[in-house]
């Protein structure tokens, strides 16, 4: 199972591709789409869109996995970043990819152990599972986490409807 992992960012998104055989993992690529603040809010969200939509087309991911983002104080900054997270959430679906969502504390619970893991935490749990790769930015890093997450809970879920199924048929 290939496994995208996507940062919502405006000015920074970041993503993560990693395979899945059973229990091991392997990075195949990260990098950051960029947008320009000086640019409108329409051409940004369609740039995002358009660098998104090539890296689906040349990972060909199987699932994609997108982090919930909390409300700021400060309301205009939090609409433009559910903006940017409407582009993670339609470039995967338009590629007809399931889309999962996970709260930060959720990722970080799961990769680091700990809910409230700081970003430099969250970067070394990444290197750590995933070997010696070059990471192109915090929020490929923070990409990287989310498909590790989501890695995690589809092969628990998988064990879980393996564990039904056999159940059923005893």
């Amino acid at each position: 199972m290939r496994v995208i992992g996507i940062d919502p960012g405006l000015r920074n998104m970041g993503w993560g591709i990693v395979d899945v055989f059973g229990s091991k993992t392997r990075h195949i690529a990260n990098g950051t789409c960029r947008s320009s603040n000086k640019e409108s809010l329409a051409m940004r969200l369609m740039s995002l869109h358009r660098q998104l939509s090539d890296v689906l087309a040349i990972h060909q991911p199987d699932t994609s996995a997108v982090e919930l983002t909390f409300v700021n104080k400060d309301g205009a900054g939090s609409l433009k970043l559910g903006q940017a997270r409407a582009i993670c959430l339609l470039a995967p679906a338009q590629y007809g990819l399931d889309v999962a969502e996970y709260a930060p504390n959720q990722v970080k619970k799961v990769v680091v152990g700990v809910g409230h893991a700081e970003k430099q935490q969250v970067d070394h749990m990444v290197r750590m599972q995933l070997g010696a790769v070059e990471i192109h930015s915090a929020d490929a890093a923070d990409a990287l986490a989310i498909a590790l997450c989501h890695a995690h809970h589809a092969q628990f879920a998988g064990r879980l409807d393996a564990a039904i199924a056999k159940a059923g048929a005893a």
